[in-house]
């Protein structure tokens, strides 16, 4: 029996005979029995090592359509998926999906090997600044985040908790957004509507379109076309994805719908430009969301200390992991700015559990698993979604899935 299962049936057991225990149980009792607990944990929490690394690549079977926002187009291919896997000496495994290049993945990865995984802030301190030549920037980054994920997905499965319980839950049910209504060949704003509508019926309480490719009054009407077939069951979301070449291109278009209460415009233009972004947000009467493509706590303080945003959506992985994360949403909190982390939602939804002002999780509804079948959704209700209970991220690749769909 390994050291992990050895701690759990002990606790287990210990737990049992505590709660069986008579309400005037001897103190004698108590002390007898609290050491072997305090001794099990320590046994098989001392130390975990990395033993092997592996990365794992998934592609679905089925094209799915063509799609775009203002910048760029997707879709129209097989889906794919790049997991981390990590093995631990004491037979502990670790899942993550990734982002970046697999080589640096693989580097930082085993830039830790010999560090002890539970040391948390330890192992991101070496993966980031240990032979900084050069400076993580940019896809090291990504590769960064996508390892301190995999750790903390072992550190859950080690003490037998969510991650989230981990780091402290701070709500048991998360807000959640279906992120859709991107651009498509034929799509009419009659259609964008219909799709709304089906999200709001599967229990969706704010929905995201995709604005910034067309002309400003076009997008306009396609927000006036949705708002009035969804009226007051859900708010509207809009994601310029940074395509508004000017501030003031920006401006135009947000003064055209601000009547209609949305819940927040994200990313109205380019990611460097601080100014232009708190040019928008002193113009309009819509929060405004930045941070997608900005790295680690530096990034997030140059974004809410130029007056850029009302919220912070930097993405988990991209943003160097949930390690990093903590501190984004420390110094944010610090502004009285929320947070809202872009990317994976069965990563980001521990992330939105434990931080206080985290606000909403990035999710997609579950028609879009007809063409991407590696995670189930998650079951949405009145527009929020319950926290996972199961040990670690709750990532880890089902068989029957890793069989059919491997490809490297």
């Amino acid at each position: 029996m390994n050291k992990r299962r050895h701690f759990l049936k002990n606790s287990l057991m210990v737990a049992g005979a505590l709660s069986a225990a008579p309400a005037f149980a001897s103190e004698q009792m108590l002390n007898q029995v609290q050491p072997k607990l305090q001794s099990s944990v320590k046994d098989a929490l001392q130390y975990i090592n990395i033993k092997d690394i592996e990365i794992i690549k998934l592609k679905g079977d089925k094209k799915t359509p063509k799609t775009w926002n203002a910048i760029k187009t997707s879709g129209g291919k097989e889906p794919t998926a790049t997991y981390l896997k990590i093995t631990t000496d004491q037979g502990i495994t670790g899942y993550t999906m990734t982002k970046g290049n697999k080589d640096d993945i693989v580097k930082y990865a085993k830039k830790i090997k010999g560090l002890n995984l539970l040391h948390t802030e330890k192992v991101w301190h070496h993966m980031f600044f240990h032979n900084r030549k050069p400076v993580a920037k940019g896809k090291e980054i990504h590769a960064i985040g996508s390892v301190d994920l995999c750790v903390w997905d072992i550190v859950g499965k080690a003490l037998g908790l969510p991650v989230h319980t981990v780091l402290g839950t701070h709500k048991e049910q998360v807000l959640a957004y279906a992120a859709g209504g991107y651009y498509a060949e034929g799509k009419t704003a009659s259609d964008l509507a219909k799709e709304m509508e089906s999200y709001v019926k599967e229990g969706f309480k704010y929905v995201k379109i995709k604005v910034g490719f067309l002309d400003a009054r076009e997008d306009a009407e396609r927000i006036r076309t949705v708002a009035k077939a969804i009226g007051t069951d859900a708010r509207i979301m809009v994601d310029a994805n940074n395509g508004y070449k000017t501030a003031a291109d920006a401006i135009r278009f947000g003064r055209m719908v601000e009547d209609l209460d949305l819940y927040w415009f994200e990313e109205p233009v380019a990611p460097d430009d601080w100014r232009g972004n708190a040019e928008v947000r002193e113009a309009l009467d819509i929060p405004i969301v930045a941070g997608e493509n900005e790295y680690t706590r530096w990034g997030a303080r140059d974004l809410v200390e130029n007056h850029s945003c009302d919220i912070v959506n930097i993405d988990t992985i991209k943003g160097g992991g949930l390690t990093e994360m903590k501190k984004i949403a420390a110094l944010c909190s610090a502004y009285h700015v929320g947070i809202a982390p872009h990317g994976y939602a069965h990563m980001n939804i521990h992330a939105v559990a434990s931080i206080p002002n985290a606000m909403i999780l990035e999710t997609y509804p579950a028609k879009s698993r007809d063409f991407n079948p590696f995670l189930e959704p998650f079951p949405v209700k009145n527009g929020y979604v319950d926290v996972p209970t199961q040990p670690g991220l709750g990532m880890d690749i089902a068989p029957e899935i890793l069989k059919k769909y491997r490809v490297g």
